[in-house]
């Protein structure tokens, strides 16, 4: 019975101890590349730790939409710690891709004025995944992704660093 009670107690002191869940992504990036029009363009960089860079180089947070951006100088470079449950829907988000099991590259080169994505993937066991998109129409859940790295230009607190 001694030990009975002492295997329930050691049992509970694990139960409680709070545990944090490791991340099995170490660095998500995702980078918007230009188009014929008016679409963003920049890099997305976020670490397991939440941090991330924004490298916004044009049409990401002028309200005009002309070709006269070109001609300014690049939007900049910010940072910011990514809320956690918006970090935690990325990661949803991408256990949904299968990410290690995407296409290295998706779309249709046939047409010559539509953007590419990149979405870059290092894993916490050194393995990585790098996925190109042109047309940013890979797969329905692709493009859920692409749509959250949008979402949160718009809804984190970003800091301008340069």
């Amino acid at each position: 019975m001694k030990y009975l009670l002492s295997l329930f107690a050691i049992t509970i002191l694990f139960a409680c101890q709070s545990q944090k869940v490791q991340s099995k992504y170490s660095t998500i990036e995702y980078e918007a590349g230009a188009c014929f029009g008016f679409c963003p363009i920049y890099k997305m960089t976020i670490q397991a730790d939440r941090t991330a860079v924004l490298e916004a180089e044009h049409f990401n947070f002028s309200k005009g939409t002309t070709k006269d951006e070109f001609s300014k100088p690049r939007e900049g470079t910010f940072t910011t710690t990514i809320k956690e449950a918006d970090y935690n829907k990325l990661l949803t988000l991408l256990d949904d891709l299968d990410v290690k099991n995407l296409n290295d590259k998706y779309g249709n080169n046939n047409v010559t004025d539509l953007p590419t994505s990149y979405l870059r993937i290092k894993f916490a066991d050194g393995t990585s995944k790098n996925t190109e998109d042109y047309g940013k129409r890979g797969s329905e859940k692709l493009m859920k992704v692409y749509q959250f790295f949008e979402d949160l230009k718009q809804n984190q607190q970003w800091t301008k660093v340069k």
